[in-house]
């Protein structure tokens, strides 16, 4: 399928700002999805072709953590070769069961991650003392979390980063970067069930990718210095629009 100049810059840079997005607090995929369909792509290629073009947008966030001493790989490996699990076996999954139920609950969990963070002005400021073991969090909710981004996907950055703060009483910015690493590991994971099954457009899916590695990165620079002021509103904001997007949209 062959897109003409105009619409694939136009897609560059929906997936730039999808990216800022997506690096700061998530929910990309309400621009880049919708911008894929406009495309007239298919839709299981706009699923392929937005999860690869999301994959380096985590990459390029991650990248831009680690350089920030944001994120600290050996200190949470563990988590991510868990994540990597989990998100292959929920891929393997959807292929079996369709997600049809666990998909009307998410419009529920995320509107209360958006009530949690705009009632809860504090939230991440500094580290409190953390709520389950570190094992549990490796083994337990870094699987579960991937295993959700290979069935559904919607929102786990936001509850990557929002159980590290909860669960392991991190601050918003260490759990906010983790969650760029852990993600994109579960991307990877189920991005290559796509390719596998051939329905990436690999010619729309890279130029996507130039938007998406710039403008997450300089995303994940904002979140460095913007901190949780500015973090905080985003999430706030980006939960609700994925909220009247699944109410009203799906």
């Amino acid at each position: 399928m062959q897109l003409s100049v105009d619409v694939l810059v136009m897609l560059t840079l929906v997936a730039g700002i999808a990216g800022f997005l997506d690096a700061m607090a998530g929910g990309g995929g309400l621009l880049t999805i919708p911008a894929l369909l406009m495309a007239n792509v298919p839709t299981l290629y706009t699923l392929g072709t937005n999860k690869l073009q999301a994959t380096a947008g985590s990459l390029s966030a991650s990248i831009t953590m680690i350089r920030k001493g944001k994120i600290h790989p050996k200190q949470i490996w563990r988590s991510i070769i868990a994540c990597f699990v989990g998100a292959v076996l929920g891929a393997m999954a959807v292929q079996l069961s369709p997600p049809v139920l666990l998909a009307k609950g998410i419009p529920f969990l995320i509107a209360l991650i958006g009530i949690y963070y705009l009632f809860a002005p504090n939230i991440g400021e500094v580290k409190s003392a953390p709520r389950i073991s570190k094992n549990t969090w490796q083994y337990g909710m870094s699987p579960l979390i991937g295993f959700y981004d290979g069935y559904l996907g919607p929102g786990t950055g936001m509850f990557f980063a929002l159980g590290g703060i909860t669960m392991r009483g991190l601050d918003m910015i260490t759990a906010t970067a983790n969650a760029k690493l852990l993600n994109f590991t579960s991307n990877a994971a189920s991005l290559m069930f796509f390719i596998l099954g051939g329905k990436v457009l690999w010619s729309v899916g890279l130029a996507m990718m130039v938007g998406q590695f710039i403008g997450a990165s300089l995303g994940a620079q904002m979140v460095v210095k913007g901190g949780t002021k500015f973090i905080r509103p985003v999430i706030v904001v980006m939960c609700f629009a994925m909220l009247i997007k699944y109410v009203f949209f799906s």
